[in-house]
């Protein structure tokens, strides 16, 4: 053969394995079945957020000029219920005392433009029913909308616009942050600040808000925290977890993020029917974890993402187990990526549907240690002949890929490429041209789930 000698016959006939798997997809794509999803996915949560008018409450004190206001807030005994009517208050306001603070719906607090708008140093204060604009521009001193930093703080139904933060507790133990707006600054993502950011505030509730535009979500060292029916879009990072044990995220849509939900050093995660979606660019994700312990997913969407889930050495105890389950996994990039052996693992009753490549692993050399069993898999061509709606071989994972650059390292250069997709895709349609299984699945489901909404 021209050639062998220069190539040796060991590397030709590695490049012939390589052109016939190329000739097998090229046979086989046009013929490969497009099959349905027919699961359905969680509700979408309100977006009824914001101020809405309100009839005036008997047992508040109404003002309607910026000297009054700030006069009845600066007393020490002072009112305890205060009420703006509509109209524009300007000026940077400070709470120092147990104060609820409503709107009518049409009140406005607008900020110097020098720092934050309104700034609570006091427990048990309130703040509803407001429209909140024009903060400052520093970073060095997180210039926001609202600062919070007391217990048992309440903002709802609160607009927050033109603001470098949107609303800021820490510390801030049991404060809640419910049906509130905040649209983060145009330009750069990355000058901008976080929508919503909890530091040091365990046992908070947030709830039914609306963040677009800004930097992230922010739980940070933060323990019991309840976050529920939000929807956050068009930002870094749609929810960031770091250090927030025992804390739960459910019933939100978390949209065209460049990440979905982050979860870094966090253990017992509860993460429930939510939507998470179109996170694209090189460092999209829908859902990752690192180094978190005794998480639970169920019952959510990872749909159109770069990679759908990414796990880095997590768990990192296989005595604290990680629970993926009735989850829809479709239309990613990748469905999985795996940075670690991951022991400790378990995918049970999963829809994986019609991702271009299923795993992403890279463990040095380590076999992938979860446990799959009884989920549904697009991609599978077996069969049920005793109708027991589990089929009757296993389901498995082959990449040819790797055993190619593990024969020929200059093929590295085209890993992570459609080519390197199609090639293991011959490992699933041709099994016998690849031995090196990723993921395997003894019990696959033979039909699609039927995952809902629970609350």
């Amino acid at each position: 053969m021209p050639g062998a000698d220069m190539l040796g016959l060991d590397q030709v006939s590695k490049l012939l394995k390589l052109g016939c798997a190329l000739l097998v997809v090229a046979m086989l794509a046009a013929t490969w079945p497009r099959d349905e999803l027919h699961t359905r996915p969680p509700k979408p949560p309100s977006q009824q957020t914001g101020p809405e008018p309100r009839a005036p409450s008997s047992s508040a004190v109404s003002v309607g000029s910026e000297a009054e206001l700030v006069r009845l807030v600066a007393q020490t005994n002072g009112p305890r219920e205060i009420e703006l009517r509509a109209g524009t208050y300007r000026g940077d306001l400070t709470i120092t005392r147990a104060l609820s603070l409503r709107g009518d719906g049409g009140a406005v607090l607008e900020g110097s433009g020098h720092g934050t708008v309104v700034s609570i140093e006091s427990d048990d204060v309130m703040l509803e029913n407001l429209a909140i604009r024009h903060s400052g521009r520093r970073q060095t001193t997180e210039d926001a909308g609202i600062r919070a930093k007391g217990a048992r703080v309440r903002i709802s139904n609160v607009a927050v616009d033109d603001a470098l933060f949107g609303i800021t507790l820490g510390p801030c133990p049991s404060c809640v942050v419910e049906h509130c707006r905040i649209r983060g600054l145009t330009g750069d993502p990355e000058l901008r600040g976080d929508g919503i950011k909890l530091w040091e505030s365990s046992d908070s509730v947030v709830r039914g808000n609306l963040v677009e535009g800004a930097r992230d979500v922010v739980v940070w060292y933060s323990r019991r925290v309840l976050l529920d029916g939000n929807t956050v879009r068009h930002g870094r990072y749609g929810t960031h977890f770091m250090y927030a044990h025992d804390s739960i995220v459910k019933n939100s849509l978390i949209e065209q993020n460049t990440v979905g939900i982050f979860v870094m050093y966090s253990s017992r995660l509860q993460v429930e029917h939510n939507v998470l979606a179109g996170a694209h660019g090189a460092a999209g994700m829908g859902i990752g974890f690192k180094e978190s312990d005794g998480v639970v997913l169920t019952g959510n969407w990872l749909v159109a993402n770069t990679t759908g889930l990414y796990l880095d050495r997590t768990p990192l105890s296989s005595s604290k187990p990680v629970v993926f389950s009735e989850n829809v996994v479709a239309l990613n990039d990748v469905a999985m990526g795996f940075l670690g052996a991951e022991a400790g693992l378990t995918f049970e009753r999963n829809d994986f549907h019609e991702n271009l490549a299923l795993v992403n692993f890279d463990a040095e050399g380590q076999p992938l240690e979860a446990r799959f069993a009884h989920n549904r898999w697009s991609e599978y061509a077996g069969y049920d002949l005793n109708h027991d709606g589990v089929g009757d071989v296993p389901f498995q994972v082959k990449q040819l890929s790797r055993e190619l650059v593990d024969e020929m390292p200059v093929l590295s250069l085209f890993e992570g490429t459609a080519a390197f997709g199609l090639i293991d895709a011959v490992a699933r349609a041709v099994p016998v041209l690849s031995s090196h299984v990723l993921l395997s699945d003894p019990t696959p489901a033979m039909s699609s789930l039927s995952l809902g909404r629970h609350n």
